[in-house]
C-alpha cells in the first residue's frame, strides 16, 4: 500500500511537524477524481500529431481557471505553462497529447468518440497528471521557474519533425537545467514507479528500399528479371547485419515491417517495396546499421537489377542524466516506499523526450498502471490503464519540482 492520508491525521494528533512529501501525497489523492475526469475526457476526446486542437484548448482553460499563464501556439498545437518567482534556476516537466491513428475495441463509457482515432500509448494520462502537478503546485512560491510542456505529436512528425524537436528548437527549453517526464506502461504493476541512467529508449530510425527487376510473364522468368528472387537474397543479408557485423555486447533490432510485389500469379513484378524500423542505443552501431542497410540492398545490383532506399535518422535513444534519475528516484522512494520503485532496463521504443533530454539534464520514469491480467498493450486497440495511478504520477513529479527548488 501507498502511504495514505492516515499518517498525515496521527501527525496532527500527535503534534509532530508533518512531511511535506506526505502532505504532498495526501493533496494529490485529494485530485484523483478530477484527474480520471480529466483523463477519460481527453481519452474520448482524441487528436492526432498537431491536430491537438481541442486538446489544446481543454488544457488552457484549466490552467486559466488555476490563474496559471501560458503560451500558446507553441510547436504548432503545444502548450508552455510557468510557475514560480523567475528567481533561481528553471526547470521543466514534459506531458504528450497526441493520439494514435487506431480504432477503440474497449467498451468503456470514455470509449474513444472519433473512429480511427484512439489515445493507446497512455498520452491521455499524462497530460492529466501533469494538470494535477499545475494544480499542486499553483499556491506554492517556488524559489525558480518550472516550465510545464505539453508537447503535441509524440508519435510522429510533419516535415521530419516531431512535437518534441518543435518545442527545443522554439525555445521551451532555453536555460532549462532539469526536465523530468514520466510514460504509463500498460504491462506494468500498477503503482510501480522505475527510473533508470544512462539509455532508456533507443534511437528509432526507418528505411523504405525497393528492389528493381525487370517484369515479364511468369512462363518465361529467362526473360525478366525477378525482383523477388533479388529481394530472397537481399533479406537474408539484412537479416544478416546483426548477428554478424554488429558487437555481439550490444543492442540492436532492424525488423522488415512491410514486403509488397506483384499483382497475379502469372506476371513477375517490376519491384519489391519494402519498409523497415532499425532501433540501436549506441551512434556507432546505429551508422553501422545504416552501412549494413546500403550494402545488403546492393546485393540486388550484384545480380543485375538495382535498388533505391532511404533511411533518414529518426528519434535519439534518450539517455537519462545519472543525477537527474537519483533525484527523481529518492523522490519516489519517499513518496511511494522504497519497495515500489525499482530500476528501469533499455527497451527498443522510442521516445522523443530524447531531444529534450539533449537539450537539457533529463531524467524520464515509468509509471505502472497494468489492469488485472489481460495483456492490454501499447498502440492496441484494447489499450487501457489503471487510473488509481494518476494521483501517484502527479505526487512524484510535482514533488520532484518542490524539492529541487527548495533544495
Amino acid at each position: 500500500m501507498i502511504r495514505g492520508i492516515t499518517w498525515v491525521d496521527a501527525a496532527y494528533l500527535n503534534k509532530t511537524p508533518v512531511p511535506n512529501i506526505i502532505i504532498m501525497l495526501d493533496r494529490a489523492k485529494l485530485l484523483q477524481p478530477k484527474l480520471v475526469e480529466i483523463r477519460r475526457h481527453i481519452h474520448a476526446n482524441p487528436e492526432l500529431g498537431f491536430q491537438e486542437v481541442e486538446t489544446s484548448n481543454y488544457v488552457s482553460s484549466h490552467l486559466t481557471a488555476l490563474g496559471i499563464e501560458h503560451a500558446r501556439g507553441v510547436a504548432r498545437t503545444g502548450i508552455v505553462a510557468t510557475l514560480g518567482t523567475g528567481e533561481g534556476p528553471i526547470i521543466a516537466l514534459r506531458a504528450d497529447m497526441d493520439a494514435l491513428p487506431l480504432t477503440e475495441a474497449n467498451d468503456v463509457p470514455y470509449k474513444s468518440r472519433k473512429p480511427g482515432v484512439m489515445h493507446a500509448c497512455g498520452h491521455d494520462a499524462h497530460t492529466a497528471i501533469l494538470l494535477g502537478v499545475a494544480e499542486l503546485l499553483a499556491g506554492e512560491k517556488l524559489p525558480g521557474t518550472v516550465r510545464l510542456l505539453f508537447q503535441p505529436s509524440e508519435e510522429g512528425g510533419a516535415e521530419d519533425k516531431s512535437g518534441g524537436l518543435l518545442m527545443v528548437q522554439e525555445g521551451a527549453l532555453d536555460n532549462v537545467e532539469r526536465v523530468w517526464g514520466l510514460h504509463v506502461g500498460s504491462g506494468e504493476t500498477a503503482g510501480m514507479i522505475t527510473v533508470g541512467e544512462g539509455p532508456i529508449t533507443a534511437a528509432a530510425d526507418s528505411f523504405r528500399g525497393s528492389i528493381l527487376g525487370v517484369g515479364g510473364h511468369g512462363a518465361f522468368p529467362h526473360r525478366a528479371l525477378d525482383p523477388i528472387w533479388l529481394a530472397s537474397s537481399v533479406l537474408p543479408a539484412l537479416y544478416g547485419i546483426i548477428p554478424r557485423r554488429i558487437d555481439p555486447t550490444k543492442k540492436a533490432v532492424i525488423t522488415v515491417g512491410t514486403f509488397h510485389s506483384g499483382t497475379v500469379n502469372n506476371i513477375i513484378p517490376m519491384k519489391v517495396d519494402m519498409t523497415g524500423t532499425i532501433r540501436s542505443f549506441d551512434e556507432d552501431v546505429r551508422k553501422q546499421l545504416h552501412d549494413g542497410l546500403e550494402q545488403a540492398f546492393a546485393i540486388s545490383r550484384a545480380l543485375g537489377g538495382d535498388f533505391t532506399l532511404e533511411h533518414p535518422y529518426g528519434y535519439p535513444p534518450t539517455v537519462n542524466d545519472p543525477e537527474s534519475a537519483r533525484f527523481i528516484k529518492q523522490v519516489a522512494e519517499d513518496i511511494a516506499g522504497k519497495e515500489h520503485v525499482g530500476v528501469s532496463h533499455p527497451m527498443m521504443a522510442g521516445e522523443d523526450f530524447a531531444y529534450m533530454a539533449q537539450k537539457a539534464a533529463g531524467g524520464f520514469i515509468g509509471l505502472g498502471a497494468a489492469i488485472g491480467d489481460k495483456p492490454r498493450p501499447h498502440h492496441h486497440p484494447e489499450f487501457d490503464i489503471d487510473e488509481s495511478v494518476l494521483s501517484l504520477g502527479a505526487a512524484v513529479m510535482a514533488e520532484t519540482v518542490r524539492r529541487y527548488l527548495n533544495r
